[in-house]
């Protein structure tokens, strides 16, 4: 039974989970597949605990069926994954590696007879590798390689798929793969991050328009942002100031281009000492602000910064990996707080209202557009009891709180079509390695047997009811 009539979701809401290619896949060197940033920044030493690579991953290429049948068992009823740039186009130019898309293809045809609505994310972080090596994302050349990609991809599924997000949190990939370098490819130059950013936004405009050519008018667009949800320390002016520019570099550079058509001024004068902006071309804000049919926010813990105090540098405690380089260019007089509360695994702290002022804010940026969770989840320590089952209480709780705080948006007047738990299974986690389990689905990775925990069985339970059982009530 549903703790209260408020827990109830709408008929159509779509209850799925999520994984991305590189962190799920494995088979890195089949059927002409060449590397991507991830497989190099994973390979070289130093860049990821314990040197783990996702070679192998969990194997997802060859057990795909399995999973599939994984998740129609638990009863979701959509999937969100993202497709391997080098499995599809090799070189990131020219004509489709077909047996790469045929994965795809097989992949789609899987969920569509289990019932289950496939979703493709065209983009989640792996360039391929010469790309990378003619300039990346910082180059324009790459937005341009991107739009071809998609045309690609929307002409080989665009038949079968009608859910369709261009780029998976562009800010991970300009700020953290360029910025502080703890994402592929590494690099750490605060101009070039801003460069990356805003060709991620063409690649975005650009893509969009390459989807919509190719595809059935049926078909939904979005694009899925990891906006951050920025609170003072303080009401104090110098701290209210230091909430205004991490919002503009975390939301704002993404946001006021692909919803407005326009970069907030208030970006530029931050960010001077950094860049001129020269490469903002005539003709490429409107080339961004295509009109979107959805727009996916993915969710996991808020920020809390201040000015620093005495002008120096302030600590960057940001959720973001260690490095001695920001991710936030043109914001050095900025520090970062750890917020109260229980955290997860990943030091995160847990706090669903986080995501109910995320909703509603993106519901008065973008008034009548749909909105997803594509993300949401959390990692715990979760380990196997001594007969074999996987209980993750934690988990459940943290779920169901954030879930309350989507419904609670939906009963505020936000159009929330859906929610996609990160992540079906426990996987390859990026810098992190295999250290962090964010699986609804344990994974054991001598073996790569999958175990869903008890949290999967409530969240099954939950897609199959509409309702949201209560906490202890996992089967």
């Amino acid at each position: 039974m549903p703790d209260s009539p408020t827990e109830s979701f709408p008929p159509a809401f779509l209850w799925g989970a999520a994984t991305s290619a590189y962190q799920i896949e494995g088979a890195v060197r089949e059927d002409g597949r060449t590397p991507s940033i991830w497989d190099t920044f994973s390979h070289t030493p130093g860049r990821t605990a314990g040197g783990e690579t996702g070679d192998i991953a969990v194997d997802h290429y060859h057990r795909y069926r399995d999973d599939v049948a994984l998740m129609a068992d638990l009863g979701l009823n959509a999937y969100r994954f993202s497709v391997s740039w080098p499995r599809v186009q090799p070189t990131g130019r020219g004509p489709a590696v077909q047996v790469g898309l045929d994965f795809y293809r097989r992949l789609v045809d899987e969920l569509l007879a289990k019932g289950i609505r496939p979703a493709i994310t065209l983009y989640h972080w792996d360039l391929p590798q010469e790309l990378e090596d003619a300039g990346g994302w910082p180059e324009r050349e790459t937005a341009y390689r991107f739009a071809e990609y998609a045309r690609i991809v929307g002409e080989a599924l665009g038949d079968r798929v009608e859910q369709w997000t261009t780029l998976n949190e562009p800010w991970c990939s300009a700020f953290l793969g360029y910025g502080s370098g703890v994402h592929a490819p590494g690099r750490t130059d605060p101009a070039a991050t801003l460069h990356a950013a805003h060709h991620l936004n063409l690649a975005h405009g650009l893509g969009t328009s390459a989807l919509r050519s190719v595809m059935p008018a049926r078909n939904q667009v979005a694009i899925s942002l990891n906006s951050s949800v920025v609170r003072p320390l303080s009401q104090g002016p110098a701290d209210l100031a230091a909430v205004r520019k991490i919002d503009d570099l975390a939301n704002g550079v993404f946001h006021g281009p692909i919803l407005h058509g326009a970069y907030p001024s208030s970006l530029f004068e931050a960010t001077a000492s950094v860049t001129d902006w020269s490469y903002v071309l005539d003709g490429d804000l409107a080339a961004i602000n295509q009109p979107l049919d959805a727009l996916g926010l993915n969710y996991y813990t808020p920020a809390l910064v201040s000015a620093v105090s005495g002008g120096a540098s302030g600590p960057r405690a940001d959720g973001h990996g260690a490095s001695n380089h920001s991710p936030w260019p043109g914001a050095d007089d900025v520090a970062f707080h750890q917020t109260p509360g229980e955290r997860t695994e990943m030091g995160w702290t847990i706090d669903p209202t986080g995501l109910h002022e995320l909703i509603m804010r993106y519901t008065r940026e973008a008034p009548g557009l749909p909105l997803y969770i594509t993300e949401n989840g959390a990692a715990y320590d979760d380990k196997p009891d001594p007969d074999g089952t996987v209980h993750d209480p934690e988990r459940i709780a943290y779920l169901h709180g954030h879930l309350s705080a989507v419904r609670r948006a939906i009963t505020d007047g936000a159009d929330v079509r859906g929610y996609y738990l990160w992540s079906l299974l426990d996987n390859f986690e990026w810098a992190y390695g295999y250290g962090k389990r964010f699986g609804a689905v344990y994974v054991d990775y001598a073996t790569l047997t999958r175990t869903p925990k008890s949290s999967a069985r409530w969240y099954g339970e939950a897609a199959r009811t509409g309702t949201l059982p209560a906490t202890g009530a996992a089967a």
